[in-house]
């Protein structure tokens, strides 16, 4: 949308040139001047360019070397930070992040580098990654923003801090993680391919978005300066799409730990608010996905600290739905919530043997107790498709039940122990999802 007329020209730069790193050349090229670079047949940077005009010139050659002496210039100015970076190490430039503020209420990049060391190496336990990696490579992340190179090609932040580690001759995992800490970007971003990527990517993250909360600093409406929303759906895109089986309140409980050991306590309230923004993220990304929200507030019901263990209960419970006891078990799930919620007695959580007469009753607690025993291998191996079919399995027992027994009877010990019994049943289907929750009829939703 330049030009009108396009009229394409082929240019040269001196190929001395390319041992600046690929990217600030291209950068160079691309963003700053326009031009296209030009790769060979394996993908590497040529000493050529391609610069649009909007007219055919009669004399292409002033065109094409005017354009050149511009480029020229403009690659000899990175080369010059280039070359002036390499001179001092990067672990040295750490502690001038203490000049650069991360937040006013939140200290400088050098405290949040001090605390990415603390929770990387906490997370990497966790995962039992090498932990002496993820901190040397938490420690330097954030060192390539104080450098010539970054401050003239901001975009591309970590990938000079990789460039520049494997120039010191750091450990290429470090290097490597450097860089993908940063990543994903955006919505459709790559994901750290790296353990000490995807922890770092983690731990920058969730220092900022417990920091911010502790701030003050949460989105309202549609502003989010700090791109708090894009940074959990990067959280939750890593621990699922890369089957990172790691728990939501955990992760913050660690960050929180990491502020208050340096003077800067984080409120329970900010806590909470912090976990359930993370989250309420779950419902743009799987209503993207094409799962239907009933599906998604079911599966949230049951709880989701775990990410990935909430795609695994929500991907069964939308196949599930279609099963043919679905609708009916959805249907008596409804009723029993309904009954305990309007229940004034507490319910009980043990079960008087001898205060069940009915056989109907009898015939539901025995059920109760064999699906619990069947469903708990399944459960434990995140099988959730075997354990929704062995619910399935209550239906017949479930429908007898309320077919032939008055839950509310005037007997107040006997309602007490059909309550506990209800309650008992809703708390078996609710280890996977508030199935009550299943609107009818049915909706199409994501696989």
């Amino acid at each position: 949308a330049l030009v009108e007329n396009p009229d394409a020209l082929l240019g040269r730069f001196d190929p001395a040139f390319l041992k600046v790193p690929t990217e600030a050349l291209i950068s160079s090229m691309r963003d700053h001047q326009k031009y296209f670079h030009v790769i060979d047949a394996k993908g590497r940077l040529l000493p050529v360019f391609i610069t649009v005009s909007n007219i055919r010139s009669t004399a292409p050659g002033r065109v094409r070397a005017g354009n050149e002496r511009v480029l020229n210039a403009r690659l000899a100015d990175a080369r010059f930070f280039w070359e002036t970076d390499n001179r001092q190490p990067l672990d040295n430039r750490v502690d001038e992040l203490d000049g650069v503020l991360f937040h006013q209420a939140l200290g400088s990049l050098y405290d949040k580098t001090r605390r990415l060391e603390t929770l990387s190496v906490k997370i990497a336990q966790t995962l039992r990654a090498d932990e002496t990696l993820c901190a040397k490579a938490a420690h330097l992340c954030k060192a390539d923003l104080v450098t010539g190179m970054v401050g003239e090609f901001p975009e591309l932040q970590g990938t000079m801090g990789r460039y520049l580690a494997q120039h010191d001759k750091e450990p290429a995992a470090v290097a490597r993680a450097i860089e993908e800490h940063y990543l994903p970007r955006h919505a459709r971003d790559k994901l750290p391919a790296s353990v000490p990527g995807r922890v770092l990517a983690l731990a920058d993250r969730i220092d900022s978005l417990v920091g911010l909360f502790l701030a003050g600093e949460e989105p309202t409406g549609d502003k989010d300066p700090y791109g708090l929303r894009r940074a959990a759906l990067g959280v939750i895109r890593i621990l699922i799409e890369k089957k990172v089986d790691l728990d939501i309140v955990e992760l913050v409980n660690h960050s929180a730990d990491t502020y208050a050991a340096t003077g800067n306590p984080v409120s329970t309230n900010a806590k909470k608010q912090c976990i359930a923004f993370v989250m309420e993220r779950y419902r743009a990304l799987y209503a993207a996905l094409g799962f239907a929200q009933d599906e998604i507030s079911a599966v949230l019901e049951a709880g989701a600290n775990r990410p990935l263990d909430f795609d695994r209960r929500l991907k069964a419970l939308a196949k599930f739905r279609h099963h043919r006891d679905a609708a009916s078990l959805a249907a008596a799930n409804k009723r029993i919530r309904n009954i305990l919620r309007k229940s004034e007695q507490s319910i009980g959580e043990e079960l008087d043997p001898q205060l069940l007469t009915n056989t109907a009753e009898i015939a539901l607690s025995q059920a109760i107790l064999e699906t619990a025993g069947a469903i708990a291998p399944a459960i434990a191996r995140a099988d959730y498709p075997a354990a929704l079919r062995i619910l399935a399995g209550l239906r017949p027992v479930v429908d007898r039940f309320f077919d032939e027994v008055m839950v509310m009877a005037e007997d107040l010990p006997l309602r007490a122990n059909r309550l506990t019994l209800l309650g008992q049943l809703s708390s078996l289907f609710l280890t996977i999802a508030d199935i009550s929750l299943l609107q009818t009829p049915e909706r199409p939703s994501g696989r």
